[in-house]
């Protein structure tokens, strides 16, 4: 049956409030997914769509905070979904204050037009700290003992209590690992549901990150991917009519388009076999020492920030990755200058992977001396980004007993290791982070409202396209053509 059509609002209502927004980040959507999806299909075709120029690194953090406060990385910082903090001498990833997002954001523009404006966050990163009225994230609960238990964290915190009690805990380990899957995104939307019917938030941001997992297993175009974002759609379609009966303008947007690749680099591995790179020894395991190495490199899917600790060692390091098979190019000052990437959090050079290949963060060159949470779901402390972690191990027959022992130990509120991801990266078949070399492979906008967003919109774009939307600035132009370049 198809789908009936999204709503169109692009006006103030009669009670003189802004026209409510609904802004739902689908990652990792293209035109080609679209294709699968009829529901969200029916917006663009009764509304308006075009394609999104994203920023480099396309990556979730750098996106969002580029769609929240109309700036590059090169202003508001965020150089990738981590990077390496010279100050504390440490590579952290998935950081959630936002602080770390310097700018005007939305919500700061949207209450200065009308005071009183409220917003919702429902996923979106670098949530907490922010200055919105409600708001909820992946938060697992960190127990002195070393348990790890899912959780989230929101704001005000009685919502957090009302969620569970509704939806049940936050399904973390359905969020990201070999488990991620469907189950995270309806809880997102089943919130996003709930935030809007009982507290009509004036935006609403929600994050759905499900075409992540399988097209980063399987590839953009295996059939289990086209399957995820059938699923997907069938999942939003609650959402989306809860948003025509609200009289919700509704903009679907995607960070990134994800494509096929085949090649892992082994970007630190060079660096250390150059002898720019250092580790330290522990209990039999090799660690990054950073603060020691003379270079090195945080991997970012298809972007990596290599940091170079003396000018004098910039010659060397171009040297021991100059040879080195998909490597595209290295960013210096120029470069980075002219992809607005040019920030002090932001390495001495970057890396960008050819179209095919995408950086690991591995810098250990013999697997029995790696660091034991390399063969865990770890965000936090592995020195960069690991896609690996999307699966068990296939060349160990015992994984499965590993994982049910630790789900056990778990259950009995005992400490574990769930030691099941592999150390070999080749079978992660799609990633991102490179611009686009065709708009079919690439991010896109979607509107409820006819016309809204011209022939192409720029990701600086979106935060004035959304205050238009709302009836609180004035209509975005053209935009920039040449940001998806």
């Amino acid at each position: 049956m198809t789908p009936p059509p999204p709503p169109t609002a692009d006006t103030r209502p009669e009670t003189g409030r802004p026209t409510p927004l609904l802004v739902v980040d689908v990652v990792g959507l293209t035109p080609r997914l679209l294709d699968h999806m009829p529901h969200l299909a029916s917006v663009a075709t009764s509304g308006s769509r075009a394609p999104l120029g994203t920023v480099l690194p396309a990556v979730t953090c750098s996106a969002q905070s580029t769609f929240l406060t109309g700036t590059t990385p090169s202003e508001h910082g965020i150089v990738g979904n981590g990077w390496y903090f010279r100050e504390l001498g440490e590579v952290l990833l998935w950081r959630q204050h936002n602080a770390l997002v310097t700018g005007d954001k939305i919500w700061d523009a949207a209450r200065r037009a009308h005071p009183g404006y409220t917003v919702a966050n429902v996923g979106w990163w670098y949530a907490m700290g922010a200055d919105t009225d409600y708001t909820v994230t992946p938060r697992p609960v960190y127990y002195a003992d070393g348990r790890k238990e899912p959780d989230c964290y929101t704001r005000p915190p009685a919502l957090h209590d009302e969620l569970t009690e509704k939806l049940g805990t936050f399904p973390l380990f359905h969020y990201w690992g070999p488990t991620a899957d469907l189950v995270s995104s309806q809880w997102l939307i089943d919130a996003t549901r709930h935030i809007n019917r009982t507290r009509r938030p004036d935006l609403t941001l929600c994050y759905l990150p499900h075409l992540d997992y399988d097209l980063q297993r399987h590839g953009p175009d295996d059939p289990r991917a086209h399957r995820a974002a059938a699923a997907l759609d069938q999942a939003l379609a609650p959402l989306l009519d809860d948003a025509r009966a609200e009289g919700r303008t509704v903009v679907a947007l995607s960070e990134y388009g994800i494509t096929p690749v085949s090649r892992p680099v082994d970007i630190n591995r060079a660096l250390r076999r150059a002898g720019l790179l250092e580790v330290h020894t522990q209990a039999g395991m090799e660690y990054l020492d950073p603060m020691a190495s003379r270079a090195f490199a945080v991997a970012d899917h298809q972007i990596a920030h290599i940091y170079v600790r003396r000018p004098e060692d910039l010659d060397a390091t171009r040297a021991a990755l100059a040879d080195l098979p998909g490597i595209e190019r290295l960013l210096d000052d120029e470069g980075k200058k002219a992809h607005r990437l040019d920030h002090p959090r932001a390495g001495e050079l970057v890396a960008v992977a050819e179209p095919d290949a995408w950086f690991t963060y591995y810098y250990w060159l013999d697997d029995d001396l790696a660091p034991d949470f390399a063969q865990l779901v770890e965000i936090h402390r592995k020195p960069g980004y690991d896609p690996v972690e999307l699966f068990m191990d296939p060349h160990d027959p015992y994984v499965k007993v590993k994982a049910a022992t630790a789900l056990a130990r778990k259950k009995l509120g005992m400490r574990y290791r769930m030691a099941v991801v592999p150390l070999d990266p080749s079978p992660v078949r799609g990633s991102h982070g490179r611009l686009p070399l065709s708009d079919d492979d690439g991010p896109l906008i979607i509107c409820s409202t006819p016309r809204a967003v011209g022939d192409r919109l720029a990701a600086t774009d979106v935060k004035s396209l959304l205050l238009h939307l709302a009836g609180l600035g004035r209509p975005v132009g053209p935009g920039d053509p040449t940001a998806h370049k």
